[in-house]
C-alpha cells in the first residue's frame, strides 16, 4: 500500500460518519440507475417482442416501379429515355410465391410468410364490429410469428389446420361479440356474408390487434375477399441475432426485389422513440442521487481540509509535494467511489432480481403476468461512469485547495 492511500484511510475514517453517507448516496445513485434502466428497457423489449411476434421483423408491401420521362420525337411519335422522374408504387405483391422463395435465400431470414388481408364486417347474435380477415398459410405463418404461444386453447390449431371454415378471433373482439370457442359468426366483404366456427382465440396483449383481425385459412380468405392471386404483403422473421439489423437487410432486400421492405424499427419508430425519451428521463432523475453523494463527498473533503490543515503542514514539511497532497484527497473520493461502484451493483442487481419477480398483470401494448425486467452489461457500466465523474470532479476542488497550502502560512494562521 503506498503512503499516499494508507495517508487518504487514516483521513477517512477521522470522518465516519460523514464517509458513510457519501458511500450511501453513491449506492443508492448506482443501484438506482441500474434498476430503472432494466426495468425500462425490459418494458421496450416486451413491447418489441409483442409487434415482432405478431408483425414480423419485416413487411414486403408494395411494388417499386420507375417512372420515365416520355419526349416527343420527329413525326409526332413518342419515346422514353432513362432518367428517372420519380418512383411508382403498386399496391400488393403480385408475385408472392417468386418473392418469397427469393427472400428465403437471405441468410438472416428464418421464416417467411405471404398474407392476403381486407376489411370486413364479423356478426354474432350480439353485435356487428368492423373487423381485417387475414388469410394465413398456418405453417409459414407459425415461422414468423407468436401465433402458437398466442392461441392457448388446446387443438385449436389443429381445428383450423383441417377445416375451411375455420377462424382464429382476437380476445377483444370476441368479447366484443361475446364469442366463444366452437360458436360460429358470420363475416361480410363485398356484398356476401359467410358463417364460420371459432377454432379459437388468440391473445397477442396489443389490443389494437386483437380487436381487429380474424385469421382465416389462406384459400378461403382468397375467396371471401375476391383476390384470386397476388398477396396483400409478405411477413418476414428474422434469426434473434439479426433483428437490430432489420433496417439493413431491408435496404437490400428493396434493390434486390424492387419491392417497399419496412422494418420492424420504421414501422414502429414512434413508440421506440417515446421509449428512448423515457429511459433518458428516468437516467436523469436517478442521477440526481449521484449528483447528492458528489455534493456530500466535496463538503466533507472540505471539512477534512479544514481540520487537517496541521497535518497537511508536516506533510509538506517532510517533503510531500503539491501533487501528494491532491492524490492523497482523490485516493479518498476513489476508495470511497470504488466501494460505492461494487456495493450499488451489488444492490441493484438484487433489487433488479426483486422486481422481476413482482406480480403486474396488464394487457394493452403488451400482455405481462410479472414485471418486465431486462438488465444488460451497460447498464452498469453507464451507472458506474455517472457517479465515477460526478464524484471526481466533487474532489478536484478540495483537493487542489488542500494541495495549495504552504506549511508557512499554516503557522501564520493565514492559509486560505
Amino acid at each position: 500500500m503506498s503512503p499516499n492511500l494508507r495517508i487518504a484511510l487514516r483521513f477517512l475514517t477521522a470522518k465516519k460518519r460523514a464517509m458513510l453517507m457519501s458511500l450511501s448516496c453513491t449506492v443508492l445513485g448506482v443501484g438506482l440507475f441500474i434498476v430503472t434502466q432494466a426495468t425500462t428497457n425490459g418494458f421496450e423489449n416486451l413491447f418489441k417482442r409483442t409487434l415482432i411476434g405478431s408483425d414480423g421483423a419485416m413487411r414486403i408491401e408494395d411494388k417499386v416501379q420507375d417512372t420515365l420521362r416520355s419526349m416527343e420525337a420527329a413525326h409526332g411519335s413518342y419515346f422514353k429515355f432513362g432518367q428517372k422522374e420519380g418512383v411508382k408504387y403498386i399496391e400488393g405483391v403480385e408475385q408472392p410465391e417468386e418473392i418469397m422463395k427469393a427472400v428465403r435465400q437471405f441468410d438472416s431470414v428464418q421464416g417467411v410468410s405471404a398474407i392476403v388481408r381486407g376489411n370486413v364486417q364479423a356478426s354474432s347474435s350480439f353485435k356487428t364490429e368492423d373487423a381485417q380477415v387475414y388469410g394465413i398459410r398456418l405453417e409459414d405463418h407459425l415461422r414468423v410469428s407468436d401465433l402458437e404461444r398466442q392461441v392457448p386453447t388446446p387443438g385449436a390449431l389443429a381445428r383450423f389446420r383441417e377445416s375451411p371454415d375455420a377462424a382464429l378471433v382476437g380476445r377483444v373482439l370476441a368479447d366484443r361479440l361475446q364469442l366463444e370457442v366452437g360458436q360460429t359468426f358470420v363475416i361480410a366483404a363485398h356484398g356476401a356474408s359467410r358463417r364460420y366456427h371459432v377454432a379459437g382465440i388468440y391473445e397477442t396483449g396489443y389490443r389494437e390487434i386483437d380487436r381487429i383481425r380474424i385469421f382465416l385459412p389462406w384459400n378461403e380468405a382468397r375467396s371471401l375477399l375476391k383476390k384470386p392471386t397476388g398477396a396483400s404483403f409478405i411477413q418476414i422473421s428474422l434469426k434473434p441475432d439479426a433483428i437490430d439489423l432489420a433496417p439493413r437487410e431491408a435496404a437490400r432486400m428493396a434493390e434486390i426485389l424492387h419491392h417497399s421492405v419496412r422494418p420492424w424499427q420504421e414501422r414502429e419508430q414512434p413508440w421506440l422513440a417515446a421509449f428512448a425519451a423515457l429511459r433518458i428521463a428516468s437516467a436523469i432523475t436517478v442521477s440526481i442521487f449521484t449528483l447528492i453523494a458528489s455534493l456530500a463527498m466535496f463538503n466533507t473533503l472540505a471539512m477534512i481540509v479544514l481540520e487537517k490543515t496541521k497535518d497537511i503542514a508536516i506533510l509538506r514539511s517532510m517533503g510531500y509535494e503539491r501533487r501528494d497532497i491532491t492524490q492523497i484527497f482523490l485516493w479518498q473520493a476513489g476508495v470511497v467511489l470504488a466501494v460505492g461502484a461494487v456495493l450499488g451493483a451489488l444492490f441493484g442487481a438484487v433489487v433488479t432480481e426483486i422486481v422481476g419477480r413482482l406480480p403486474l398483470p396488464i394487457t394493452g401494448i403488451f400482455k405481462t403476468e410479472v414485471f418486465p425486467v431486462l438488465s444488460e452489461p451497460r447498464h452498469y457500466f453507464e451507472a458506474i461512469l455517472t457517479a465515477a465523474i460526478m464524484v471526481m470532479i466533487a474532489s478536484l476542488v478540495p483537493a487542489r485547495r488542500a494541495a495549495r497550502l504552504e506549511p508557512g502560512d499554516i503557522i501564520r494562521g493565514t492559509a486560505q
